[in-house]
């Protein structure tokens, strides 16, 4: 196995460079970057990260504490994670904690022994146990989406919700809706009531009512919206459009409403939230909004680099505005639902 002396002979450089480039690549001159890791490609050289960290006291190592794999949001997100953490060269460990609390200290204890430098959340839990709770005060953390409930001041990166949803509600509005639903995801956080006030903000100012037991859900997936659908059209007004919190909810409403014999969007139109791939490809394709999210899992990486190397952050929120609302084959005129004539 090749060792760090021969890749320095063969590259021309000291060994504190060969450090430097590996683990703050940005300090490096590019042609001295180039030159190193011409060397290690050609010597196979493979750097002893564990040995390493016990000098160093860090791993090089980005801990992603993720409620499921199955959300399609999630993976883009990681997928942005990763790429920005290979630009500071830098692994990421993928911990999916299933929701669990017990499953999120666990692994949230394993950055107080060095296995990881530090924490991106994509939760709003505080994934720390009570004993753990002094200790994670210096451990770097920052979350997505929503800010974590905890005493210490965390970093978030987040989208603009409220606007987002006050685009959907001004695009449905348009089109003569009057009779809304909305399914949700989880009622209680942050995130959710953004996105329900920016619908009512606009149905406030268009001066259409909206009862609050027109929101039903409790959870961002398919199984949710399908259940959704069912009570918002059993309901005494049922609605000619459904504003739903995610591309995982529309999906399971619209499946729903076609099972119970309702078209989209002649009789019900349905808007989403995410712009997950399958959004374009579903029948019809999903009126939604586009996240950022390749864009705000690499600003989380930035974000928690600058607390890793210590440097104090300009602000601890960063609200990010949403790319556009595509709107696509799912919502249209109400003229001619059979819903309003009923």
């Amino acid at each position: 196995m090749a060792t760090a002396q021969e890749v320095c002979r063969l590259a021309g450089v000291s060994t504190a460079t060969l450090s430097r480039t590996l683990r703050n690549p940005e300090l490096v001159k590019e042609d001295t970057r180039n030159k190193v890791f011409s060397a290690i490609e050609k010597t196979g050289y493979r750097p002893n990260f564990l040995a390493s960290s016990v000098k160093t006291g860090k791993s090089n190592t980005i801990m992603v504490l993720v409620p499921n794999l199955i959300n399609p949001f999630f993976l883009r997100l990681i997928h942005g994670i990763e790429d920005a953490a290979k630009e500071h060269s830098y692994s990421v460990l993928l911990c999916n904690t299933q929701g669990d609390p017990a499953r999120e200290n666990e692994y949230a204890a394993m950055t107080l022994s060095n296995r990881a430098d530090g924490i991106i959340h994509l939760d709003h839990s505080f994934p720390f146990s009570d004993s753990d709770k002094g200790l994670a005060e210096k451990v770097p953390m920052v979350s997505i989406g929503e800010k974590i409930r905890a005493d210490f001041d965390y970093p978030v990166i987040e989208l603009d919700n409220f606007a987002a949803t006050r685009a959907l509600a001004l695009h449905l509005v348009s089109y003569g809706h009057t009779r809304f639903g909305l399914i949700a995801g989880k009622k209680n956080t942050r995130i959710s009531q953004d996105r329900v006030d920016g619908i009512q903000s606009v149905l406030r100012s268009e001066n259409i009512d909206f009862s609050d037991d027109m929101i039903v859900g409790g959870a961002y997936t398919i199984e949710c919206g399908q259940q959704g659908a069912i009570d918002l059209m059993n309901s005494k007004t049922p609605p000619t459009a459904i504003f739903c919190l995610s591309d995982d909810i529309a999906i399971g409403a619209i499946h729903q409403l076609k099972q119970m014999g309702f078209r989209v969007p002649e009789d019900v139109s349905v808007v989403g939230f995410d712009n997950i791939t399958a959004s374009a490809f579903i029948d019809p394709p999903l009126t939604t909004i586009d996240q950022p999210a390749h864009e705000m899992g690499v600003r989380a990486v930035q974000v928690l680099m600058s607390q890793i190397k210590g440097n104090a952050l300009k602000r601890q929120r960063e609200v990010l505005p949403f790319l556009d609302l595509l709107e696509r084959k799912s919502s249209g005129s109400a003229v001619n639902s059979v819903v309003a004539k009923a």
